[in-house]
């Protein structure tokens, strides 16, 4: 699948699946009445939410006679082949817990339940518009959205002050001069960007963000274009003048971790959620770090990354499947698992409480200063990769591609071509 955030979301997308408190009522007149027992399938919480999950489960169970949930946690590297092979087999959980992208290419499978024709309107209306529409298809909602992250920007203030560089950049074009003046008066690189084919598609959102089309209406490649050759040309320009790291070809985006952490780059793009793990393996670094917005390009565009619950079709549980999901998703739920892990919640009562929350702090932190930050751009956010089957192939044609060009193998324009002749030949077998 399209990992995007890969690092952050084995960090913070593996945070998947606790939250307590009331549930909504709702009409579930058109759903039959079916047996009690719901598998509930998450990822990568234990051993650090296991008891918070299970107070979850409790409250739920307690609330809903007769009813008993069965939870599996699976890790983020195996749910991809764990969930198709669970479709495949048409042994599914009743709830899943999945990101967009991935759940997307099975959504084009009709594999997911339609929320429309279960859920109330003030339910679908409660969550924020542009987070709703993150999984949903030609006016099919197939996901209730859970939590989310928007990027933001850690900074060395240590490395930026050694430069003379007194704020971080706001722009990719910014970034540039910003790694020029890092690298001459420190010797040590701005930032790094994974371009391993498999995994982040940190890259890919760049290319978005600089006013790129990755795919036409027809589905053919829409990235060969004046557009696409500044945006190689851009990613060249930074690997052949030593301003990026060389493993940035060979190592995903767990590394920029950790090299933020040894003080070897002097920012970071990445979710507030790493910052706890930063407090925690590179304290001194913490308290050295500042939080800015998002990079955009010229569009101004700014990524965010949501997860979702989702209810297979197979499922012959369906009523209580979807009063799990709500009670899961619902405001006060949300809320509580936003504050435990520093993510933002994805309803619109949700977020204006976390955000008023923010700002009655007595006394900002550093957390809280990049908590405040992520929340105040996401009314400006977009899942910006589109959501499409076969999104993985094409972040991998497009990394290889690229790859040739940093490498002098091939030409920014014939890289480019090359990538988009091997999309369309790959849509049409």
């Amino acid at each position: 699948m399209l990992k995007s955030f890969k690092l952050n979301i084995v960090i913070f997308f593996g945070l998947c699946g606790l939250i307590v408190s009331g549930i909504t009522g709702c009409s579930y007149n058109n759903v039959p009445a079916t047996d009690k027992k719901l598998e509930f399938w998450t990822m990568q919480l234990e051993p650090k939410f296991t008891s918070y999950i299970t107070n979850l489960i409790e409250e739920f169970e307690e609330n809903h006679e007769n009813v008993t949930i069965h939870w599996t946690d699976i890790p983020w590297e195996v749910m991809e082949n764990k969930i198709l092979t669970a479709v495949l087999s048409n042994t599914t959980p009743d709830i899943v817990n999945l990101n967009s992208s991935f759940a997307a290419k099975l959504a084009n499978r009709n594999v997911w339940l339609d929320f429309n024709q279960y859920i109330p309107q003030k339910i679908k209306k409660s969550y924020l518009p542009n987070i709703q529409n993150s999984s949903s298809i030609d006016n099919s909602i197939f996901g209730l959205p859970w939590y989310l992250t928007t990027q933001i920007t850690l900074y060395n203030r240590n490395l930026f002050e050694k430069s003379g560089l007194t704020s971080p950049p706001k722009t990719f074009n910014d970034l540039v001069n910003v790694a020029i003046k890092i690298k001459k008066e420190t010797g040590k690189y701005a930032t790094f960007f994974t371009f391993v084919p498999g995994d982040s598609g940190e890259v890919l959102e760049s290319l978005i963000k600089m006013g790129v089309t990755l795919i036409d209406d027809e589905g053919k490649a829409g990235f060969n274009t004046p557009e696409g050759v500044k945006a190689f040309q851009y990613w060249v320009f930074l690997y052949k003048e030593g301003l990026l790291p060389p493993e940035v070809l060979t190592q995903g985006h767990r590394h920029a971790l950790d090299l933020y952490q040894s003080g070897e780059i002097a920012l970071i793009s990445t979710g507030v959620e790493s910052f706890s793990m930063i407090q925690k393996n590179a304290p001194t670094i913490a308290a050295i770090s500042g939080s800015a917005p998002q990079i955009t390009g010229s569009t101004g565009k700014k990524n965010v990354a949501v997860m979702n619950l989702f209810i297979p079709q197979s499922t012959k549980k369906v009523k209580e499947a979807i009063r799990f999901a709500e009670f899961v998703t619902n405001t006060n739920n949300q809320l509580v698992f936003a504050r435990q892990a520093n993510v933002l919640p994805s309803t619109i009562d949700g977020i204006k409480a976390y955000t008023s929350e923010q700002k009655k702090l007595q006394s900002s932190t550093p957390l809280s200063d990049a908590i405040t930050i992520s929340a105040n751009q996401l009314k400006n956010t977009e899942t910006l990769i589109p959501i499409q089957k076969n999104m993985n192939q094409l972040q991998k044609i497009i990394y290889e591609h690229l790859q040739y060009a940093m490498l002098g193998k091939k030409s920014v324009k014939q890289s480019l071509s090359d990538a988009a002749e091997d999309w369309n030949n790959f849509i049409v077998k």
